[in-house]
């Protein structure tokens, strides 16, 4: 299956039109399309990966599911990871907003406590590589 034939089936599958996908990932007209016989950028396959709510990976065959992966909250508050509502990218000034807010949460005594309770965190608020139970 080519990266057309699985945007298209993804798109169908959530009742999107190519149309609309187009226009939610703010590419210029009939830009998906062009990926019959042109590679998109990275940038691009990711915008579109977000509106169907799926990884790239999953875009490009290289997985087999389309279950929404863990995201570790580092990753959010360091921008690694794009912010989406709804499979609708948010605006780089709201992603912002919520990093900053998320970023205050986690280093609250609140957020601290709970990163160690349930976020894999030390006393000392680093990452754990291992979970003990």
């Amino acid at each position: 299956m080519t990266l057309l034939e699985r945007v298209k089936k993804i798109a169908k599958e959530r009742g999107i039109s190519l149309l609309r996908l187009n226009d939610e990932a703010g590419f210029g007209k009939n830009a998906i399309y062009k990926w019959k016989t042109q590679t998109p950028s990275t940038d691009n396959l990711q915008k579109v990966a977000t509106v169907l709510g799926v990884t790239t990976a999953y875009l490009l065959g290289e997985e087999d599911s389309n279950e929404p992966k863990h995201i570790d909250v580092d990753d959010i508050v360091n921008s690694s990871a794009m912010l989406t509502n709804r499979n609708h990218a948010l605006s780089e000034e709201d992603q912002a907003a919520i990093r900053a807010m998320l970023s205050a949460y986690l280093n609250s005594k609140h957020g601290q406590d709970r990163l160690r309770k349930y976020g894999g965190y030390d006393n000392d608020g680093n990452k754990l590589t291992k979970r003990s139970d």
